[in-house]
């Protein structure tokens, strides 16, 4: 990212949103100086040797993947996973994961909460399947600097805002997961009494529990349930 043209940048990401229908929702925020700025302090990262992830063609591959008109769940969660060719754009998936040694453990943890929960689910590690069926799987700064997790949460904040502010005015009853503590703030930014609000640890917190194991407070079976509620659809998690 060192000498690339930055409002080719934004133009480019604008028009991946066009086909999720995204690209009119933020378009007034990715063609504007604000996300330029973000731009231009990933690029000086980049210049002083500050590798960061996803790559700059995955950043709003959650946005691409869930269809704007289909939307009906919002998981937010901390920042990518920090090691480098790991992170894919949606929150917690591991696509490029080649061997199921190299899944991280939050994930591993979201399908033992599964288990748990007694929620019939699907073994995937890529959850661009979850993305299609409406999820958008958020975190809340979209990079982070390889290696240092939460390097990049205040980089994000304008966008984060932005983009809280046109959920809440356009959309109601919408379910949103808000994991650990880099989530839940901004629950503040969500309408309450328009929409559902569910929260629980982050599944890395599993690191620091005794027994290993993640409380995830029962949110699948909460959400599955909304859903099935609200659209008479059946989650395939």
């Amino acid at each position: 990212m060192k000498d690339i043209n930055l409002v080719n940048v934004q133009n480019k990401i604008h028009e991946q949103l066009r086909e999720s229908g995204w690209a009119d929702k933020l378009k007034m925020f990715i063609l504007s100086d604000e996300f330029y700025n973000i731009l231009e302090k990933l690029a000086n990262e980049s210049r002083a040797g500050n590798k960061f992830t996803p790559t700059i063609k995955n950043l709003f591959k959650a946005f691409i993947e869930c269809p704007y008109d289909q939307l009906k769940v919002v998981f937010v969660g901390q920042d990518p996973y920090p090691k480098e060719g790991v992170a894919d754009g949606i929150a917690f998936s591991c696509s490029n994961t080649e061997h199921p040694s190299q899944v991280q453990p939050s994930l591993r943890q979201i399908y033992k909460a599964l288990d748990t929960e007694g929620v019939e689910h699907f073994h995937t590690y890529n959850l661009k399947d979850w993305a299609n069926q409406g999820m958008l799987m958020l975190n809340s700064a979209l990079t982070t600097q390889i290696g240092t997790p939460g390097a990049h949460k205040d980089i994000w904040k304008p966008f984060m805002t932005y983009l809280f502010d046109v959920l809440n005015s356009e959309n109601t009853g919408i379910v949103y997961v808000f994991m650990g503590n880099a989530a839940q703030a901004w629950m503040s930014h969500v309408s309450e009494d328009r929409n559902h609000l569910l929260k629980c640890t982050h599944p890395a917190s599993a690191v620091y529990n005794k027994e290993g194991i993640w409380d995830s407070n029962g949110v699948f079976t909460e959400v599955t349930k909304l859903i099935k509620d609200k659209y008479n659809t059946q989650i395939k998690w």
